[in-house]
């Protein structure tokens, strides 16, 4: 049995990391730092470059290679491929290379992207509260019910039982 379990537990440490999903709140605050760079006509590159310094992580790395090829004039294709594979920054890329000839443009697709992010961070936190929530009536139920069963439905039938048997 011991064997067992420490060949378990090695297989269970062993497995590869599943990378961690970068915060959505951190990824809508960037991308309305994004946003506002554009708006104040700081060109592409430039401004993609300073939302990367408040990401970390793969999403970091994405970036900051797109900024990279943007500036030495890459196709806008060929510079958002590695931020469209990450689940992160898909979005972003998409929207980049939607409007590569217009960062004014872009300026309201990533204020929209954040504002979508923030939405559905919320709608995530409201349905945790709600899990939780009914994670913490369980024990509750599960102390209560049997009392009201005791102390509530037996004495009714054990009175009612009592009376049938006393007619008979």
């Amino acid at each position: 049995m011991a064997v067992a379990a420490w060949y378990g537990a090695r297989w269970w440490l062993g497995r590869p990391a599943k990378p961690p999903e970068a915060d959505p709140l951190v990824l809508a605050a960037a991308w309305d730092m994004l946003a506002a760079c554009l708006k104040s006509g700081m060109p592409v590159p430039s401004s993609v470059r300073v939302a990367a310094e408040r990401l970390s992580g793969r999403a970091r790395a994405a970036l900051v290679e797109a900024a990279d090829l943007l500036a030495l004039g890459a196709d806008p294709t060929a510079a958002w491929r590695s931020a469209s594979e990450i689940p992160e920054t898909k979005r972003l890329a998409r929207a980049a290379r939607g409007t590569a000839r217009s960062g004014a443009a872009l300026a309201q697709l990533v204020h929209e992207l954040a504002v979508a992010l923030r939405a559905t961070a919320a709608e995530r936190a409201e349905s945790l509260a709600q899990r939780a929530a009914v994670l913490i009536s369980a024990p509750l139920g599960a102390c209560f019910l049997p009392a009201f069963l005791c102390l509530g439905v037996a004495p009714v039938v054990v009175g009612l039982a009592n009376g049938l048997l006393t007619t008979w």
